[in-house]
């Protein structure tokens, strides 16, 4: 099979693509084969020796589509989805034709969408779902404000929250993509100065009800400046590449009455029915997933450089060269 390969954390050119044998199957795990994978910050803090418990050389990638080959319950064919649980990290993850993974974190669904779109959705929606409901109890009237709108992880947190029936704010840094973010349902596109409290408070003066933060530790502080007292605001992204505070110093940081919250998830908190039902709004014109820009699996250097230098708009996806026409 052919696999992407980091050999070591360091530039681009350390991802290679290589013929590898086909992982054999074992108890417990299942053998999928590899339609479509999404690309993540996870994987370019790999890349970038920024992650911690990694051994190399290694396939990258914690999240992947396609279809079970063989192991497990499932039968061979059923669509599936696998993320996170050591993928790309501690095992083989899903920059390759075929991964191998416990069967604990695969979820199975059934869409005709083609495997480019359903390559966008796993590890993003999972993340959303998590944010929105673990981490920030979100319900419908309520204000939410996305700090990083013009991520997928923000597209994909906007199109949920509109389904809640949230007023959405959302920020980005570049202009241009101001339209971007009114045309994915969010009711006020903010540019982001490094004062989105005052913007904000324009607006909602009192401060947002719930805000996520997807930017890091550098805009956090912002972040929870725009939030309400008993608001929340939750910690889920590190575009930035920057997630700790020098001395901290809780009371001097943390607005009164504001409260912070963090969301890391895995495959089991995404039921199979949330996923279902998030692909069938898809399929049927009712929610959006945001752009994306696709690639082949021998472009995936320039794929990963396009990640690190934030070039495009919401989520990257690989096709692996087993995705011709729809799913089945």
């Amino acid at each position: 099979m052919r696999a992407v390969v980091l050999r070591e954390p360091g530039p681009v050119e350390n991802l290679e693509l290589k013929e590898l044998p086909l992982p054999e199957v074992k108890p417990g795990w299942v053998r999928i084969a590899v339609k479509a994978f999404g690309l993540n910050r996870s994987e370019l803090h790999t890349r970038l020796g920024l992650a911690d418990g990694v051994t190399f050389p290694r396939v990258p990638g914690i999240e992947a589509v396609g279809v079970v080959d063989a192991g497990g319950r499932f039968a061979p064919g059923q669509q599936v989805a696998t993320m996170m649980g050591g993928m790309g990290r501690t095992f083989d993850g899903g920059y390759a034709e075929y991964t191998l993974v416990p069967e604990s974190q695969v979820i199975p669904f059934r869409s005709d969408l083609p495997w480019e779109v359903l390559g966008q959705v796993p590890e993003t929606l999972q993340t959303a779902y998590g944010s929105l409901t673990t981490g920030l109890d979100l319900k419908d009237g309520q204000t939410l404000l996305i700090r990083g709108g013009t991520s997928a992880l923000g597209f994909a947190t906007a199109a949920l929250a509109k389904d809640l029936g949230a007023t959405v704010f959302a920020t980005t840094r570049q202009e241009e993509r101001l339209q971007t973010l009114r045309d994915h349902g969010v009711d006020h596109p903010l540019l982001d100065d490094g004062d989105i409290a005052t913007q904000v408070r324009k607006i909602a003066p009192e401060g947002v009800d719930a805000a996520l933060e997807l930017v890091g530790t550098p805009t956090l502080p912002d972040t929870l400046n725009a939030t309400r007292v008993h608001g929340t605001v939750c910690f889920t992204g590190m575009l930035s590449n920057q997630w700790t505070i020098s001395n901290f110093y809780p009371i001097g940081y943390l607005p009164a009455g504001v409260r912070l919250t963090a969301y890391g998830g895995e495959a089991d908190d995404l039921p199979a029915s949330v996923l279902q039902r998030h692909l069938d709004r898809i399929a049927a014109g009712e929610t959006s997933l945001g752009p994306a820009k696709v690639y082949a699996m021998t472009e995936i250097q320039q794929a990963h450089d396009d990640l690190e230098h934030n070039r495009t708009a919401g989520k990257l996806v690989v096709l692996t060269g087993r995705a011709e026409g729809a799913a089945p």
